[in-house]
């Protein structure tokens, strides 16, 4: 059913699979496995701010194993800690990870002055995230290639929980309109929500749109990477049929599958619209990724150009100018509430009971937080000097790693749609 033409948009969905699957998915994927990329930090210990929440959850797989200091890049860490040197003693390793050659932490002069500048600027009028503070005692680096996003068990009234506070309290739904399949509700099969949704602006519907793709995007990594077997010798991870049938098959949903399926598509061209609005940032002489390894951060940089460079050569782009385009004063006060909106359902993953699935809501909020502080700051993109410091329009090293890895689940996503339509089509 998840076929053509895309509402709000000028793309299709078959113009969305080949380019992803077949050019920018690998590519992408190369650039998420080197040392820049992989390294996130995150605070997994805030308390939940809505709700007393004791639930934490008591599942091995939803467990997420810190990296110590000494194994995350020299240059790395000297930057997200504005060069003092924290001694960390931690002294287990991370599970598996390789051990990253001696890190030189010594940087130039020019290499200094840039991550002081990511450092002191403030965002916060232009933020849609509440970011972690990145310099708490409570903060760690995670390896995210040893904690895959994946099914850990995690699912019940307190996963309803989550989404509901989000869909019920943040995508601007009044409370008499009952979301479809909402749990225990009569439901007339959607009508009174798409009427509600069709009524109201584009920029409330694009709202919505984006938190039902990213729930299908989470949806599909979890019913494409599902434990299988596991016994005392092995686990076995892959993909689900049956879980993916639950959640999107069109007769088992009553037709909402395909919708969520069509939001998913939805966001992925947001996201990659941001990344193609974004490469003048990236391009200047002197942004590096900086990991301490010279040569390796000149590769990766060239490699990171090479995705943004194909992002934007994307044919069919989503055209955001409709967005917050009327009245000057109504749409400044749209945008606002918009992003306090975003705000907030960045606090909810803070009451997310599985230690992986925050750290991975975390991580994808914050990505499409800095996606949408990316269409929204155009103008300041524009005027970035190509050398120098680019102090209207700044984005810190947490911001570039969730964004690129929050696109790189959507990313993977549509891949895995791809995969569960083969293994449906051989079964029939």
């Amino acid at each position: 059913q998840v076929t053509g033409h895309l509402d709000d948009c000028t793309c299709d969905v078959e113009t969305i699979d080949a380019f992803n699957n077949y050019k920018l998915f690998p590519r992408l994927n190369e650039l998420l496995e080197s040392d820049y990329f992989r390294y996130y930090k995150v605070n997994l210990k805030k308390p939940c701010p809505f709700w007393d929440d004791n639930s934490h959850c008591g599942i091995r797989d939803c467990a997420v194993k810190p990296c110590p200091s000494d194994e995350v890049p020299g240059g790395i860490r000297s930057g997200s800690y504005k060069y003092s040197e924290e001694a960390n003693n931690l002294a287990e390793e991370c599970e598996e990870a390789k051990r990253l050659g001696a890190v030189d932490g010594s940087l130039s002069k020019e290499a200094q002055q840039a991550v002081l500048q990511w450092t002191q600027h403030d965002d916060s009028s232009d933020s849609f995230c509440e970011a972690d503070d990145i310099y708490s005692p409570d903060a760690e680096y995670v390896d995210l290639l040893l904690n895959p996003e994946r099914y850990t068990g995690y699912k019940g009234p307190d996963a309803w929980k989550i989404w509901n506070s989000i869909y019920e309290e943040n995508c601007f739904k009044p409370q008499n309109v009952k979301r479809p399949l909402a749990s225990g509700r009569g439901d007339d099969g959607g009508h009174t929500f798409y009427k509600w949704l069709t009524g109201v602006c584009v920029e409330k519907r694009a709202f919505y749109k984006l938190i039902s793709g990213l729930h299908a995007s989470i949806n599909i990594h979890l019913s494409a990477r599902y434990l299988l077997q596991d016994t005392w010798s092995e686990k076995k991870w892959g993909p689900n049929v049956t879980e993916f049938q639950q959640r999107f098959d069109e007769v088992i949903t009553r037709g909402e599958g395909p919708r969520r399926l069509k939001n998913l598509y939805f966001l992925y061209l947001i996201e990659l619209r941001a990344l193609s609005k974004v490469l003048p940032f990236f391009e200047r002489p002197g942004f590096q990724l900086y990991t301490g390894n010279k040569s390796h951060d000149v590769e990766m940089k060239n490699q990171l150009l090479d995705v943004l460079h194909l992002a934007k050569s994307f044919p069919l782009h989503f055209d955001e100018n409709s967005f917050f385009a009327g009245n000057k004063k109504e749409a400044a006060k749209l945008k606002e509430e918009f992003r306090l909106h975003f705000k907030n359902i960045s606090k909810i993953m803070d009451c997310v009971g599985c230690f992986k699935c925050r750290l991975w809501g975390k991580l994808q909020t914050q990505g499409l937080g800095t996606a949408l502080k990316i269409l929204f700051s155009e103008n300041l993109i524009e005027k970035i000097p190509e050398s120098g410091p680019s102090y209207g329009f700044q984005l810190t090293r947490q911001e570039i790693v969730a964004l690129f890895n929050a696109f790189g689940r959507i990313s993977t996503s549509v891949r895995e749609l791809e995969n569960f339509r083969n293994i449906l089509r051989n079964m029939q």
